[in-house]
Order: C-alpha cells, then sequence, then structure tokens
C-alpha cells in the first residue's frame, strides 16, 4: 500500500485516456485519483465518492481500481453519491450530459452517467437524490477512502460531517475538492480542528487538500464540527492553523494561504459581521490571483457591507433607523 506522499512522484508520468467524461475536476486532481485507486486502496473499508458529477473523477478513480490488484472488484463497490441532475441547489453543469445540454424532457444525467461508466458500472453503487436522503444514518461501517466533493453548503457539510467523517479511522484517506473555494470556509476550520489527528499529503492538488487519518478523531470534535460548534475566533484560529501547513498548491498557481484569509471573510460574512468580513477582505483586493480569479467573492462582500450600512436601505435596522430620523 503506498504512503499518499509517494503518488505524488508518479502525478507526472499517468496518462489517462481520452474516454474520461468531462469533468470540473482538473487533470492534475484526475491523475491523483487515478493513483489512488491503483495503488492506495485495499477495499478493507468503504470506498466513497460524494459528488460524482458528470463522472470525470469517478472514472479516473474507477480504472485505477479497476487495475489495483488488491480491490476485489466482485465484493467492493465504489459508492457514488450525487444529484445526477441539473437545477436549482445542485451545483450541477449541463456538460454533464452527453449532448452537452440538457434535453427537453428530463433533467437527471444518470443515464447518461451509467453510460460514461459502463466499464466500471459492475462495481459503482450509485446513490441519486439528496444525501440526507440517500446516505444511511445507521451505516457505522468503516470508510477506507472519502472523496468529498459535495459540500457546497453548509446543510450538506453537516450530513457529511454526521454520517461519514465519524466513520474514518487511521489508515483513512479523504480529500477535500472545493479547498480552495473561499466561499465553503468549514472545509478549513474543520480541518484546522483535525490537524493533531491527520497527516496532509503534502501540497493540494489543484483545489484538493489530501490527506490521512493518523490517530483516533474524538467523538468530542466530530460533534463539534457537526454541530458547527465554534465562534468567529475559533473559527479564524482554526484557519491560521492550516494556513501554517499549507502554502501553494502542487503546480505553484494556488496562493492557499490568500485563499484560507478570503475564507475568513466568509466566516465574518455568514455571521452577519459584514464590516469585520470586508476588513479582512479588502487588503487581499490586491492578490494577483484572488483580484483575477475572485472578482465576484469581493464585489459581493462589498456589497453585503453596504447594504447593512445605515444609508444602505436594505437592512431591517437600516430602514428602522432611516424612520425614527424621519420621525425626528
Amino acid at each position: 500500500m503506498a504512503p499518499l506522499s509517494k503518488l505524488y512522484l508518479q502525478l507526472d508520468d499517468v496518462e489517462l485516456p481520452d474516454a474520461i467524461p468531462y469533468s470540473q475536476v482538473s487533470a492534475w486532481e484526475l491523475r491523483f485519483l487515478y493513483l489512488l485507486g491503483r495503488h492506495r486502496l485495499t477495499g478493507e473499508g468503504k470506498v466513497i465518492e460524494l459528488g460524482s458529477g458528470g463522472g470525470g473523477s469517478t472514472y479516473a478513480f474507477a480504472l485505477g481500481l479497476k487495475e489495483n490488484p488488491d480491490f476485489d472488484k466482485t465484493t467492493n463497490k465504489l459508492h457514488a453519491y450525487d444529484f445526477f441532475r441539473v437545477g436549482k441547489g445542485t451545483f450541477a453543469s449541463e456538460k454533464f450530459f452527453s449532448a452537452g445540454v440538457a434535453p427537453e424532457d428530463t433533467n437527471s444525467f444518470l443515464d447518461d452517467f451509467k453510460d460514461k461508466l459502463k466499464p466500471f458500472i459492475d462495481f459503482i453503487e450509485l446513490h441519486p437524490g439528496d444525501i440526507w436522503q440517500t446516505s444511511d444514518p445507521e451505516d457505522h461501517s468503516p470508510i477506507e477512502f472519502l472523496h468529498v466533493d459535495i459540500a457546497k453548503t453548509a446543510r450538506v457539510f453537516r450530513c457529511v460531517a454526521e454520517r461519514f467523517l465519524p466513520r474514518l479511522e487511521p489508515g483513512s484517506v479523504l480529500l477535500h475538492q472545493d479547498f480552495a473555494s473561499p466561499r465553503l470556509p468549514w472545509l478549513h476550520y474543520s480541518t484546522g480542528l483535525l490537524l493533531p489527528y491527520i497527516e496532509i499529503a503534502g501540497p493540494p492538488i489543484r483545489s484538493t487538500l489530501a490527506f490521512e487519518v493518523v490517530k483516533p478523531i474524538p467523538q468530542d470534535v466530530l460533534r463539534a464540527i457537526a454541530e458547527d460548534d465554534f465562534d468567529i475566533d475559533e473559527k479564524l484560529k482554526l484557519m491560521s492553523d492550516v494556513q501554517d501547513v499549507v502554502d501553494r498548491d502542487y503546480t505553484g498557481g494556488i496562493p492557499f494561504k490568500a485563499v484560507i484569509e478570503l475564507a475568513k471573510a466568509y466566516v465574518a460574512h455568514y455571521e452577519g459581521d459584514h464590516r469585520r468580513a470586508w476588513k479582512i477582505a479588502k487588503p487581499l483586493t490586491s492578490d494577483e490571483y484572488l483580484s483575477r480569479t475572485r472578482q465576484d467573492h469581493f464585489a459581493q462582500l462589498e456589497k453585503a457591507l453596504n447594504q447593512a450600512k445605515p444609508n444602505g436601505g436594505s437592512s431591517r435596522l437600516a430602514r428602522l433607523i432611516k424612520k425614527v430620523k424621519r420621525r425626528a
């Protein structure tokens, strides 16, 4: 079983087939998924992908599993969770359909997914729909591998934290695919809380942070993550702890210290402290990477600040203040 860090040495040598379906995951991440499936997993615990999308990541990972002599395809399954449809709240692209657009009669790309994954479908178990409905709260079986590409909202991340994270054991591997997304700060501060119990494989591979559990995770830690039981300052401190150990990604293109700093602004934003959010975010507008790739983030945070001001006119408090002034 290859150590996670050793897989980095093989990244440049992986050649994946052209048949891999369209994916929103980078070629580097697809290579790493292949290497994990091929050289790291045994099937001794559940193998789970949360957020399979159009099948690109699933294909690369399943290809590795198919070529892995230690993974018994007759008894073990790759569990694939997704809405498998486009529409509000799904974060899915119409490019996941074989035709590149959704047909008029359906918004589900599940059949397209099955067709694209046909070489591996015998050992893939599909879980289509809302993860709160398709995951089993009574399933406490150990997880050997967990790919998290579904936690786009705090609601979904709570499901991941309640029903999947407690099943990780020493030796389990977890991939956070959205680690370069500042709008998902729960990925960052939860990782900060897990630092004493995990070993980060190496620099993030584009947007993906990979780590292995090396010590049992205490129940109180898992409960705090599931219940989001931290105040703003605690979250920011945990995120700073992650900044101390994560720098640029494997390709050198993503500056994670700056990305996580912007994620801190979203912690304050989600708590309604828009002044503090913009105080954190404003200095980052001069960062080359963030100014080029996250202009919409800065616009969102600045707009929230302006709307929260008494002269912004959109918040309830602002309207009340205006009304009192008019009466005076």
